[in-house]
């Protein structure tokens, strides 16, 4: 049986691998994408939901808009490494359809408190639209299946301060609440996400596939490559579709439970995940956290499941 999943999501480049690599996966049902701010402007991000989907030929999948803003801090986007679009120098057409009309955080109660412990929420922006959802109504805690959440930085440096990863950084006020809200939580952060590097040795062979999806995977990562040239790095790093490897490839994660907090005060550590390794705080573990990566299977997974996708979505 297949594991139900809504994408809770800001795309973006790797958001937008993520879905691909959802619909390439048996293993996977994809139920909806949420929107927020975060990597892009919240409109941006959901035109860019609904024209990727098109373009896998999943426009079937809802779409809704959730958060505008973070909980408290100001609206943030990262150009210089997804573009302006969010999906690097990959041209996308308007979609043709709509987004839902209703707002992501209602969405997200009325689908879970529908089927109570049926859906997984795996968000890969920041948690504006999940923690709203537990503030608005608390028993969305004990009802939805677990979260899987790429974010935070526990043993790696950060990406957008030295010490902060981006999607907690943006609204650590939300990762707070999402963090002490007893639902179970899976953890993948940039200790292992940049471990599993696209490069453009992968890209040319997934051009070797004529077909809109592989072109629009070279178009996409161009900015990434040329953002990760800029500081040594040597390609890709895939955040957000390393979430799904929790369903398709386990065995090549090593995680450990922890209990993990998250500054979100304003000092120089803001959004800065803190894990108890030693229990110093005598509390118990809120969430499994990834700390190891079989980094190079989970690369050629993905390219497999591309190569597949593409070749059913031919010139």
């Amino acid at each position: 049986m297949p594991k139900r999943i809504i994408i809770d999501t800001d795309p973006g480049i790797d958001d937008a691998l993520a879905f691909l690599l959802a619909l390439a996966s048996p293993e996977i049902k994809l139920e909806a994408l949420t929107t927020t701010q975060g990597n892009v402007t919240l409109e941006t991000a959901t035109r860019n939901a609904l024209a990727i989907l098109e373009l896998a030929q999943a426009g079937g999948v809802p779409v809704v808009a959730g958060s505008v803003v973070p909980l408290v801090q100001p609206l943030r986007a990262s150009a210089h490494v997804h573009g302006q679009s969010g999906v690097g120098n990959a041209k996308l057409p308007d979609p043709k359809n709509k987004p839902v009309e209703q707002h992501a955080v209602d969405y997200l109660i009325e689908r879970v408190l529908a089927e109570p412990n049926e859906l997984s929420i795996f968000p890969i922006g920041p948690l504006t639209n999940i923690a709203m959802a537990i503030r608005k109504e608390p028993k969305l805690a004990k009802a939805v299946k677990e979260l899987v959440i790429m974010g935070g930085a526990v043993l790696e440096h950060g990406n957008v301060t030295p010490q902060a990863e981006f999607n907690i950084y943006v609204d650590p006020h939300a990762a707070h609440i999402v963090f002490h809200s007893g639902i179970p939580i899976t953890l993948i952060p940039l200790d292992v996400t940049h471990k599993c590097l696209l490069k453009p040795i992968h890209i040319n062979r997934l051009l070797q596939v004529n077909s809109p999806i592989t072109r629009f995977i070279k178009s996409a990562v161009e900015t990434c490559f040329a953002h990760s040239k800029s500081y040594g790095g040597e390609g890709c790093a895939m955040h957000d579709p390393l979430t799904l490897a929790t369903v398709i490839a386990p065995e090549l994660l090593t995680l450990k439970e922890l209990y993990v907090e998250v500054d979100h005060s304003s000092g120089v550590s803001m959004g800065k995940t803190f894990g108890d390794f030693l229990g110093t705080t005598n509390k118990p573990a809120n969430m499994k956290v990834a700390l190891q990566v079989r980094g190079d299977e989970f690369i050629e997974v993905f390219i497999q499941r591309m190569e597949s996708l593409a070749k059913s979505i031919p010139e």
